[in-house]
């Protein structure tokens, strides 16, 4: 066979051969992002259509498929982005998606700004994207995550996963189904010629009741006005008061490949999963070692060791707001710890890429996660928020490090957001889009708080218990949006006899309760401390 391995440039898509999670070798159709020659050979960045940037990788020759090679479509110029050079070739399939996603821009964002790829400005935070791990999913709850992220996050369409690049992290979750299970709704018989009905409005009455099998209930809600999920209205740009939803108009290539090779941090090594906006010269080193307290990037180990012989940090800076067992929280102020704000935002992006960049750290407030040992506290994970949100985001971005992910920190983290945010006598929802496994994470969480209410209503007076959507939201602090997109995600909603009603059956029943058992880790809001501030008086700041 011919050798066309000279004729590959960036663009040009083949299938690349990989193996799956069974370990099987498989043929996914992948794009040439980059191509590097080293001495005897040449290595080729791909990534693999369909799935997540997370499986991008270098690959050697031998495994292209030439004989399938698409080659891009010829352009008189080099494209243009933001009146700068193109970042790659178009590839087959691409100038279609951008000429209409330049005609939805113009139609629903004339006046966004524009954003350069590479500011000159020394980069000192970076923004993040909404991402933990699935911890402790439900098992058994019926639905389709699918149909669910199509209906209520419609944003999330415009990320490059698909079913096959969640079938790669399917252990994460149960919650990813390849189609919608209905529920056996044995407790009320359908009624010929009634057409089911959506539920929509926030201030529905709800009925629940006992049937003849103690383990199951049926809600009542009374219909009401029809409500905008909480995705719709999602800004087009960046709002300036330090909202990090990312336009994807900086995507050029150099933040499309990961430039990382390995991060050292404690007694852990990570491998990053996206681009991350290090100083350019650590970006050829084979590990980048950090500081787990402080989490200064160095160059080398003898740089790290004589850095902690001066480093007096044993735990991040800030208040300790939260203690119990080994498990703390810190709430570390943007403005005040901006060292150590910047570089925990570095280290985050290296696992986050739904978010753009920013410099300012100063918007935020950052709550680090961290387990208590002899040498320390270690950071687990963390959340930030901003100060002032004026669409009632109690998260902007949070995150569950790789080593400590799937072991139910992720769902902790989604826990004490809420707990802030109950003290502080509001709603509140993460901003959106979330990502993948931010989306499955946040979905599981709400049907366990929500199931659990539910379940624990009792009656009075022989009369079946009530309760109110604006009640579950007060309850809770899940926005009310929130609220009722969970429901309809659980398809509890039904139609009868003039009536919404939410069914609850056995196996829902048992789904949560097996799930609430894997649950080990909880917040107990006895060993919160936590005093909120009034941020509109910028005195505070």
């Amino acid at each position: 066979m011919a050798d066309h391995s000279g004729e590959i440039t960036e663009g040009c898509r083949l299938p690349v051969l990989r193996k799956n999670q069974e370990n099987e070798d498989e043929w996914p159709l992948a794009e040439i992002l980059s191509v590097k020659d080293i001495p005897g050979r040449k290595l080729y960045y791909v990534h693999y259509i369909d799935f997540n940037k997370r499986l991008d990788e270098w690959v050697t020759p031998d495994r292209l498929d030439m004989k399938k090679l698409q080659f891009p479509k010829k352009e008189a110029k080099t494209p243009m982005k933001n009146g700068l050079p193109g970042s790659r070739p178009s590839s087959p399939e691409r100038d279609v998606k951008k000429s209409l996603d330049l005609h939805g821009q113009s139609a629903s964002a004339p006046s966004r700004g524009k954003t350069l790829p590479t500011p000159k400005r020394k980069a000192e935070s970076v923004s993040l994207a909404t991402q933990v791990t699935a911890a402790t999913p439900v098992p058994s709850l019926p639905g389709s995550a699918e149909a669910s992220q199509a209906s209520v996050y419609p944003t999330i369409r415009d990320s490059p996963f698909s079913i096959k690049s969640r079938e790669e992290h399917e252990p994460l979750t149960s919650l990813t189904t390849n189609g919608t299970m209905s529920i056996q709704r044995h407790l009320i018989p359908p009624q010929p010629g009634r057409k089911r009905k959506n539920c929509g409005g926030t201030d529905e009455m709800v009925k629940v009741f006992q049937n003849n099998s103690p383990r199951c209930s049926t809600v009542y809600l009374l219909p009401g006005e029809d409500s905008q999920d909480s995705s719709d209205g999602i800004p087009s740009a960046p709002r300036m008061t330090g909202s990090l939803v990312s336009d994807r108009s900086h995507d050029d290539i150099v933040t499309r490949m990961k430039n990382i090779n390995c991060i050292e941090l404690g007694r852990h090594r990570l491998k990053p999963w996206y681009f991350s906006p290090y100083s350019q010269e650590l970006t050829s080193l084979p590990i980048l070692y950090l500081c787990e307290f402080c989490l200064k990037y160095l160059k080398s180990l003898k740089c790290l060791q004589r850095h902690l012989t001066k480093c007096n940090l044993r735990h991040p800076p800030g208040n300790e707001i939260y203690r119990k067992g080994t498990i703390s929280f810190f709430e570390i102020d943007g403005r005040k710890n901006k060292a150590y704000s910047q570089n925990l935002c570095l280290l985050a992006k290296c696992f986050l890429d739904h978010k753009t960049l920013y410099y300012d750290t100063d918007p935020f407030l950052f709550y680090v996660m961290t387990e208590y040992d002899s040498k320390g506290f270690h950071i687990v994970g963390y959340f930030s928020k901003e100060k002032e949100s004026t669409e009632d985001y109690n998260v902007a971005c949070i995150l569950t490090l790789p080593p400590y992910q799937r072991r139910g920190y992720g769902k902790l983290l989604i826990e004490f957001s809420y707990e802030l945010s109950k003290v502080e006598g509001k709603t509140g929802t993460p901003e959106k889009p979330l990502s993948d496994l931010g989306l499955l994470s946040y979905r599981s969480y709400w049907s366990q708080t929500i199931l659990e209410i539910l379940m624990d209503l009792k009656s009075e007076n022989g009369e079946r218990p009530q309760i109110t959507i604006n009640e579950i939201s007060e309850i809770t602090s899940v926005k009310k949006e929130d609220v009722i997109s969970t429901l309809q995600y659980l398809n509890l909603i039904n139609y009868y006899k003039g009536q919404y009603i939410l069914t609850l059956s056995e196996d829902i029943v048992e789904g949560h309760e097996r799930a609430m058992q894997k649950r080990h880790l909880r917040i107990d809001p006895k060993c919160l401390h936590f005093t909120p501030k009034d941020w509109s008086k910028r005195g505070k700041w």
